[in-house]
């Protein structure tokens, strides 16, 4: 997500932007419920993604599922022990633990059922991607049965968020296999965007992807109440970003990129 260096740039943007969209959203925030509760809810959402932390990209409308009464599930190809971000740990098992723990916090502050980590190798998931043996074929093993079962997944789109390798892979992958699925099991399969014109106004997210409006299709709105607790998952992630960071992220991102609900482009 956010550099790990953004917390003076996120602070100053949030000042400015305090009297823009999110300040003139007061109604818009109160209907989003019914918004939300217009669609149907389903039973089961697997969120497939590369790293702890990857969940924030889309953290309150997991809140928000959840709230509504689907079972959330999420699944992490790797541990996420190559990234030690702020934490001054060295890349490894120790590291790997941390994040899981980190993982573990935030599922249960959006009230997600499930946490699965596969393991598969951070920063590995593109090498040699197409040989026997290697972490993606090994992954795509791993996920193959399971995402027959599910009514929703959610996952990067394959920009990758900011071009990430595993980010690219993770989507790929469920790409390939749910495509392959006869239609009576296949769920429906969204990638997580950012809509053109939205990026947030800090340098570490310059980088990252966006997506013409008109291909976002499908939305999930969410309430005060999903912010808080995707705030709160924020703070689970304290190997990756300082306080301060961890604290106005959420506000920063509901303010541009999201504005009272997360964007989605269907798969297929």
């Amino acid at each position: 997500m956010i550099g790990t260096r953004a917390a003076i740039a996120l602070i100053a943007a949030l000042a400015v932007l305090a009297a823009g969209p999110a300040a003139a959203r007061g109604e818009a925030g109160a209907q989003a419920p019914a918004a939300a509760t217009a669609r149907a809810v389903p039973g089961r959402v697997t969120v497939v993604l590369a790293h702890p932390d990857d969940e924030l990209t889309m953290a309150p409308a997991l809140a928000a599922l959840a709230r509504e009464g689907a079972r959330v599930e999420l699944a992490y190809a790797t541990l996420g022990d190559a990234g030690p971000g702020v934490s001054g740990l060295a890349p490894g098992k120790a590291l790997g633990e941390a994040r899981y723990r980190e993982a573990l916090c935030a599922a249960a502050a959006l009230g997600a059922g499930s946490v699965a980590s596969l393991d598969r190798g951070d920063g590995r998931l593109g090498i040699a991607a197409h040989q026997p043996g290697s972490p993606a074929r090994a992954l795509r093993d791993d996920l193959a049965a399971w995402l027959g079962e599910t009514d929703l997944i959610l996952t990067w789109g394959p920009d990758g968020g900011y071009g990430h390798a595993d980010h690219r892979m993770v989507s790929a992958i469920i790409t390939e296999i749910v495509q392959a699925l006869p239609a009576a099991r296949r769920a429906r399969l969204l990638y997580v965007a950012i809509p053109a014109g939205r990026l947030p106004p800090v340098p570490e997210m310059a980088p990252w992807a966006t997506t013409d409006p008109a291909l976002l299709t499908e939305t999930i709105a969410y309430t005060p109440a999903d912010l808080e607790a995707a705030r709160a998952a924020a703070m689970c992630h304290a190997t990756q970003f300082d306080a301060a960071t961890r604290a106005g992220m959420m506000a920063l991102l509901d303010a541009t990129m999201w504005q009272g609900k997360v964007h989605f482009r269907p798969a297929f």
